[in-house]
């Protein structure tokens, strides 16, 4: 296993900082997303790192190898695309081998190594099939394998689930990563689907206009965002406007157009006072009983309600027009005669300064 360290990593098309000053190490055998809207670098980024891009400045490092001038063929790297790009005439075993083929790897060695790669990632039993007789899983699990079989130091992968349907991209998610781990190969894995970097990743750095935003676990990330941008990419929350009132005993106490509101998730740095911006999930704005207590509390018209089936998302107009959309899981049937009562706990108020 081997690890990969961006340092000053630059790409500028004509006047287009594609990706700017990128600084970044993944570790050994780390299965890491790069993560971001259309147009934000990371797919520039992972293609400077597998050679098919030179960057404009900085460096790429291999351990302690500088790969950076490299062509694609001397880094050891090995890449699946959004289009799987198999060979029609070739049988699954024959476009699994043929980057060894082309290696001058010997025959017996050949088919031994293809036969490791269809077992890893389970499709023996379609060794003799043509990729015309395959479902997109099925070619999916293909393209892998021809990647695995050279054993590559770094495994790239760009969007490589964007052509499945939906039911088939759960299954792949969960496959992908036991063949990524079970390989112990450092993997570098392209997308814009938060739900695919959230369920699979063990870092993820999320990207805007060839900067990194934030770098963290999935969880980090989705629950402690450091800027509004983060928050609003990953999952669906609230965005309050508040004014900070009071700083003590680990909490701030805010003023919104709805009301107070307090927060016991915020910068070291926080001011105390001004003007800033609290994030709330969906899911943490709760339908309160008339006997239910929480840290925030407010009086709501119910304005709309989408149904999911496993969750409604219910739409309020607090006080100042303010709007805060809440995700009931489990939902019941309601009529909304009256106000309702909706709250959140302070651990949920996510205090943004940028």
């Amino acid at each position: 296993m081997i690890q990969v360290s961006l340092r000053q990593l630059s790409k500028r098309f004509d006047q287009t900082a594609a990706v700017d000053q990128v600084d970044l190490v993944i570790e050994p055998g780390e299965l890491f997303f790069l993560l971001g809207p259309s147009g934000c670098g990371k797919t520039t980024l992972l293609r400077m790192i597998g050679g098919l891009e030179t960057p404009t400045a900085g460096s790429i490092h291999f351990g302690d190898r500088d790969v950076t001038q490299l062509p694609t063929g001397r880094r050891n790297t090995a890449m699946v695309f959004q289009s799987y790009a198999l060979w029609p005439h070739m049988t699954v075993a024959q476009n699994i081998a043929f980057g060894l083929e082309t290696r001058h790897v010997p025959a017996i060695e050949r088919r031994q190594r293809a036969a490791d790669a269809m077992r890893l990632t389970r499709i023996a039993e379609l060794a003799h099939r043509h990729p015309m007789q395959l479902s997109g899983g099925q070619q999916q699990r293909v393209a892998l394998a021809r990647a695995l079989v050279v054993r590559p130091d770094v495994l790239l992968l760009d969007e490589p689930l964007s052509n499945l349907d939906a039911k088939l991209r759960l299954e792949m998610r969960r496959e992908i990563r036991r063949i990524c781990k079970s390989a112990e190969i450092t993997t570098i894995y392209v997308t814009h689907d938060q739900e695919e970097a959230l369920s699979m990743a063990d870092r993820i750095a999320l990207m805007g206009d060839g900067h990194m935003c934030q770098i963290g676990p999935p969880h980090e990330i989705y629950n402690r965002p450091t800027s509004r941008f983060v928050a609003d990419f990953l999952g669906s929350t609230n965005f309050i406007p508040a004014e900070v009132r009071e700083k003590s005993n680990g909490r701030l106490l805010l003023q919104s157009p709805a009301g107070p509101i307090r927060s016991s998730v915020f910068p070291d740095d926080a001011p105390t006072g001004g003007n800033v911006t609290c994030s709330v999930r969906h899911e943490a704005v709760r339908l309160l009983a008339p006997d239910e207590s929480a840290d925030n509390i407010f009086t709501g018209a119910h304005l709309d309600t989408v149904y999911l089936g496993d969750i409604a998302q219910h739409t309020f107009e607090l006080a100042d027009g303010l709007r805060l959309e809440s995700n009931e899981i489990k939902p019941v049937l309601r009529q909304w005669t009256e106000p309702a009562r909706i709250g959140f706990d302070a651990r949920d108020v996510i205090v943004l300064t940028n």
